[in-house]
């Protein structure tokens, strides 16, 4: 069974976009920063690995307002991978490409493990994560914590209930010492342990 994991940038407080994001200012004021790891996207070595892997899932489940704000990846997020999007409410004009609208968090996580098969699925928002680990369909967290304090701005995990959820530490892969501060970052993929 695909394996539904989260891949999510975050500053070390927790933010994963700085205050006042919207549509003019997707990543909010200052939530750039939290980016330049993928200047080395391409490079080898744990930033690469980690975008290469990404880039291999073989379907994508997405928050309604990170779709929105990333311009809906003009109908494809990478290669053509069904896109599910989670939404409250289905928007009238048809969806672009291989994108889908989902009002149901259990129904669009089975829909998108069909879609990988053998293959992972990637989450983006979170909006998307929370919903899904609240229902218990969220498997794998990999965080790509970016040694920064935004201090303000949209948290990962804001919204969750007040019950504690386990994790177990996956793996840890970090930039370089020697690599320029500002693109210093460690994913940290986590498994979420469910009882």
């Amino acid at each position: 069974m695909a394996i539904i994991r989260l891949y999510m940038t975050i500053s070390l407080d927790g933010y994963v976009a700085g205050p006042h994001d919207g549509p003019d200012a997707p990543l909010g004021t200052g939530g750039f920063r939290l980016f330049n790891w993928l200047d080395r996207r391409n490079d080898p070595g744990p930033s690469g690995q980690v975008y290469g892997e990404a880039m291999a899932t073989r379907a994508v489940v997405a928050g309604r307002r990170t779709y929105e704000l990333a311009g809906r990846w003009q109908g494809d997020h990478h290669d053509g991978v069904p896109v599910f999007v989670l939404t409250h409410a289905v928007p009238d004009d048809p969806p672009p490409g291989s994108v889908r609208y989902v009002t149901d968090v259990r129904e669009c996580a089975e829909r998108a493990r069909a879609a990988a098969g053998d293959g992972d699925v990637m989450v983006h928002g979170a909006g998307a994560a929370q919903a899904l680990l609240r229902a218990g369909e969220l498997d794998e967290l990999e965080l790509h914590v970016v040694p920064v304090l935004l201090g303000q701005g949209r948290r990962l995990f804001d919204h969750l209930p007040a019950e504690h959820t386990e994790l177990r530490l996956l793996r840890r892969l970090a930039t370089p010492e020697t690599e320029d501060p500002a693109h210093a970052v460690q994913h940290l993929r986590y498994r979420v342990l469910r009882p």
